[in-house]
């Protein structure tokens, strides 16, 4: 009775280890962490199997735990491990030997007798002189931008190319001309450059003349009304008064004024070695002339003479607004330079509106401008 008690505790003593077992099985951190880990009445049989696995002699939670996490950790790959395996090298061969190049991600197949057709950076990169980079495929690397590099290559096979119609396009291919050191292909470019640049008008051009002959020439060849002023300060026999040279200044300032605003209707030109005048304006209309404004005078001191200088500038004003009325007229009109002629006018009746002269009576019909209006009027 004894020994059958005690073959059946064997029995169940060796299921017992063979459900720890099962257990610790279900439990090994290379299950996934979907079983859960032993209770606290795992036998402690079960650990020393888990740790027999493990390669662990001495069993315990602590030791599994620690052998278990160093059987699954990997270290990362070095990073020199995974070099694409670009080198520099020299390249020289046949001149009908084909290249790979690529150009900031352009890719472009051309022979060495291209790329050396012409003394620039390729033919040096190409011709056993420079090291290029190449990658682990065999491309050579240049790092530059792809986009304009076909046309580069074009240029090197025909020495002629399609000049860019975009003008930022041109820029960046001369631009990429002169980075590899192509001069004729850069002269190509500036030349197109300088074409489409607009040419800049000044806003105001005066032309200083310095004879008779050229005033003569530029009052009959042009369709507009024409200023001119006259100023040679040196031409003075006398000392000038203490005004005389700010009113000299005065007079060249309105002349500027008067160019800018009026350049587009009115010629003005100036003559700084004409006769003898010091300060004269000038007005003409139709190639005749038809006022002058002379700005110099002589007064007499106690013991000597001296030169005057003034500065009419309500008449100077007055004259320039005459000759605009010149401007949109297909010929000269003989009551028209009558009436702003200085020689015309009759008597210096000054009429400031058509009531004023109908209340004198038709005072200002003897003037040229009163003929002038009553006959437009009629």
């Amino acid at each position: 009775m004894e020994e059958r008690r005690g073959r059946e505790g064997g029995r169940e003593q060796s299921k017992g280890a063979k459900g720890g077992e099962e257990e610790a099985t279900r439990w090994s951190p290379g299950s996934g962490g979907a079983a859960s880990p032993p209770s606290s009445e795992t036998p402690a049989n079960i650990f020393g199997c888990v740790a027999s696995r493990c390669g662990v002699v001495v069993a315990g939670v602590e030791e599994v735990t620690l052998e278990s996490t160093r059987t699954v950790v990997v270290a990362p790959p070095s990073p020199t491990s995974e070099m694409s395996g670009d080198h520099k090298k020299v390249i020289k061969g046949s001149p009908s030997q084909y290249v790979k190049l690529n150009v900031g991600g352009s890719l472009h197949y051309t022979t060495i007798g291209t790329l050396t057709k012409h003394d620039n950076m390729l033919r040096a990169m190409f011709s056993g002189r420079m090291e290029v980079l190449t990658d682990s495929e065999g491309w050579i690397l240049i790092d530059r931008c792809g986009k304009h590099f076909g046309t580069i290559l074009n240029y090197l096979r025909d020495e002629w190319i399609p000049i860019p119609e975009n003008q930022r396009e041109l820029q960046e291919l001369l631009a990429e001309a002169r980075y590899y050191c192509m001069s004729d292909l850069v002269e190509v470019c500036e030349g197109a450059v300088r074409q489409r640049e607009p040419e800049k008008d000044p806003v105001c051009r005066v032309p200083l003349i310095t004879s008779q002959r050229e005033e003569q020439m530029l009052i009959q060849s042009t369709s507009k009304p024409v200023v001119k002023l006259l100023v040679n300060r040196h031409n003075n026999k006398y000392s000038y008064t203490s005004t005389s040279d700010d009113n000299l200044l005065k007079n060249i300032e309105l002349f500027d004024r008067l160019s800018l605003r009026f350049s587009r209707r009115v010629l003005f030109i100036k003559d700084v070695i004409g006769s003898n005048e010091i300060c004269l304006w000038a007005f003409y209309g139709h190639g005749k002339k038809l006022a002058e404004v002379c700005c110099t005078s002589i007064v007499y001191a106690t013991d000597r003479k001296h030169t005057k200088v003034e500065f009419p500038e309500a008449r100077i004003y007055e004259e320039t607004l005459n000759v605009l009325l010149y401007e949109n007229r297909t010929g000269p009109d003989a009551e028209l330079m009558q009436a702003t002629s200085t020689r015309g006018a009759v008597a210096p009746v000054v009429c400031t509106s058509d009531d004023e002269e109908e209340r004198r009576g038709g005072a200002c019909s003897q003037s040229g401008l009163g003929r002038l209006r009553s006959n437009k009027n009629n």
